[in-house]
């Protein structure tokens, strides 16, 4: 018999065919389906499939006395109750390195189009405005990076800069034995900075770690990018520094207010956004969920899983 699994987050259907083909699974990607599946069949779910966004909480784990496997599909999972599941004898895992390459080119992706202003560019060249009346964006190369939290998908971030011909500089909870600048503060950070390129992981620990004082560090020729989770920046400083022209532009694929755009955002010809998609591709969501089918098939095997927490 396949082992029973509650899979909370969206799943294209060739990707629940993969899962399908291991797991007896329960589809519930919504709010009022995920409360009703646990409810009625919680007693038999041996195993969850969410993300660091969705998370799983201590009383839904707690509500699963079977449950033996908590999975993440990306590489961030803060929401997840990591404690009370080990508390609980529940093996938790996630998808590390299964996207770190999309994720930085969605990163670089943002920082050009904020830059360049390409997102203005295209509106001024659909009116019909050329190029003599418009203002000329400055370079991208030859530029100073700095990146918050220099992991898996911060270190991809900076090897790509350096294709760009860009000085990096980093901040992270140790100092790695790399050959970029350490800073041991955002702050400073952000004050060497041409770019600040924020790729920590989120949670409270990192909460409003970009704030006010360090976006006026980077300045009103910087721009920011958040690639990583939407509550390490704080959004009302962002706006503000925008509309005080503190800070030069933004390129965000997350944000405090997701599923929902953030309104006090939106005016902004010098932001750029995207839907949290960075490390969305065919290619990483292929390895994501194949990720989680050897992590699971190995666990309920009693073997060692491939990226366990």
């Amino acid at each position: 018999m396949k082992p029973k699994l509650l899979v909370l987050i969206y799943l294209a259907d060739h990707h629940q065919a993969l899962v399908g083909s291991e797991f007896d699974f329960i589809y519930a990607p919504d709010a009022a389906s995920r409360a009703k599946h646990i409810a009625e069949d919680g007693a038999a779910v041996r195993a969850v499939l969410t993300n660091g966004t969705t998370g799983l909480t201590a009383a839904e784990i707690d509500a699963m006395p079977a449950l033996g496997l908590a999975c993440a599909l990306g590489v961030g999972f803060e929401n997840i109750d990591v404690a009370h599941c080990k508390s609980r004898g529940v093996a938790v895992a996630n998808g590390a390195g299964t996207n770190d390459d999309c994720v930085a080119d969605h990163a670089m992706a943002l920082l050009l189009a904020a830059v360049r202003n390409l997102r203005w560019l295209d509106q001024q060249c659909r009116a019909g405005v050329w190029r003599d009346k418009v203002s000329m964006p400055p370079n991208v190369s030859h530029r100073r990076i700095g990146i918050v939290g220099l992991g898996d998908i911060g270190r991809k971030v900076a090897k790509r800069a350096l294709g760009f011909d860009m000085e990096v500089g980093y901040h992270g909870r140790t100092k790695k034995d790399v050959p970029h600048t350490y800073f041991a503060d955002v702050k400073s950070l952000a004050a060497w900075a041409d770019f600040l390129v924020v790729a920590t992981p989120g949670g409270a620990a990192t909460r409003h770690m970009v704030n006010a004082e360090v976006l006026t560090a980077l300045g009103p020729q910087g721009y920011l990018v958040n690639i990583a989770r939407g509550s390490v920046v704080d959004t009302q400083a962002l706006a503000d520094a925008l509309r005080e022209g503190r800070v030069g532009g933004a390129g965000l694929d997350v944000y405090e207010s997701e599923p929902k755009p953030p309104a006090v955002l939106m005016g902004f010809d010098n932001v750029v956004l995207t839907p949290h998609l960075g490390g969305w591709s065919p290619e990483a969501m292929q390895a994501s969920v194949q990720r989680f089918v050897d992590n699971a098939t190995r666990h309920f095997a009693g073997q060692a899983m491939v990226s366990p927490l």
